[in-house]
């Protein structure tokens, strides 16, 4: 936490004063956050990441939250005695995990995000990809890399958005709410799919044309080699972005953050960002202080 009687009257005017231009530039400008990790599950990170929502509302950004629930999922299957299992960062999902998962996103976390917000003074609304048809799903097929080849492999109910109907997203921007969405597709049949939130997250942020994207995470963002500390990358090419994860020094759960970096700003976000969710007030930190923080994948 800040030691707020460490910062005198003029320390705090120099804050509000580097933020000014951040704040005009953002204003009436829309900034998808994909809400995951610790951040989800520590307390005082949660009370930090809400926030910074908040802070973002009152200064006029439209914020929209896409939020994961991977470790809360987990715990669940773990309970009644199911291992999970993942796939180059994609949980492998049965018939009866997708059914917990989507209890579990969209009956238990979205409603808790919704009601920490509306704590703050926020109109926050909660929507499954599921509701009006916000996001048609059909099945996705894991990626492996081995030696260089490229495989598919079938995970069972994990989805892709085949199609992004953002109209109620905007609808409700448009009288001030802050959409907060669980990342469950609708498949043609009715079925449902679990669909990773990175990836929802650039969907929502590309068909709403975003300003930012940002992606929390635990961990700094994006190093060359993980041992080495020195080699973190804070802008990340896109070109060198494919080479890393197809010559696996970006792996594992990284890499769909990365890809969907690629993916939001592909179809029409102006930036997108991993930042480290562990830091308390990580999301002020980058759009309002001259340094930000975090890899910027471009």
């Amino acid at each position: 936490m800040i030691d707020k009687k460490n910062f005198s009257a003029s320390d705090r005017a120099a804050i509000l004063v580097e933020a000014l231009p951040y704040i005009q530039e953002f204003h009436g400008k829309t900034v998808v956050i994909k809400y995951g990790g610790n951040a989800m599950i520590n307390d005082a990170l949660k009370s930090s990441v809400m926030q910074d929502v908040a802070l973002m509302k009152f200064v006029g950004i439209n914020v929209v939250i896409v939020h994961g629930g991977g470790p809360e999922i987990t715990g669940f299957l773990k309970k009644i005695g199911k291992e999970s299992s993942f796939v180059s960062g994609l949980r492998v999902t049965d018939e009866e995990t997708v059914e917990i998962a989507e209890m579990v996103l969209d009956g238990k976390i979205n409603s808790e995000i919704v009601t920490l917000l509306n704590r703050r003074g926020l109109r926050a609304v909660g929507l499954s990809g599921k509701d009006a048809d916000l996001i048609r799903a059909e099945k996705k097929l894991a990626t492996v890399y081995d030696g260089g080849e490229k495989t598919k492999v079938d995970i069972g109910y994990v989805g892709k958005a085949k199609q992004v109907n953002i109209q109620i997203v905007n609808d409700l921007i448009a009288q001030g709410y802050v959409p907060v969405i669980a990342p469950i597709g609708v498949g043609e049949d009715g079925e449902s799919y679990n669909i990773n939130a990175d990836y929802v997250a650039a969907d929502i942020a590309g068909a709403l044309k975003a300003e930012k994207l940002l992606l929390l995470t635990d961990t700094e963002g994006v190093y060359k080699n993980f041992e080495d500390k020195k080699s973190f990358i804070s802008t990340l090419k896109a070109d060198d972005a494919r080479e890393f994860i197809k010559s696996g020094i970006i792996s594992g759960g990284m890499i769909p953050k990365v890809e969907a970096c690629l993916r939001a700003i592909e179809r029409g976000a102006n930036k997108a960002y991993i930042l480290d969710g562990r830091l308390e007030h990580s999301i002020i930190l980058e759009l309002f202080t001259d340094s930000g923080i975090g890899t910027e994948v471009e």
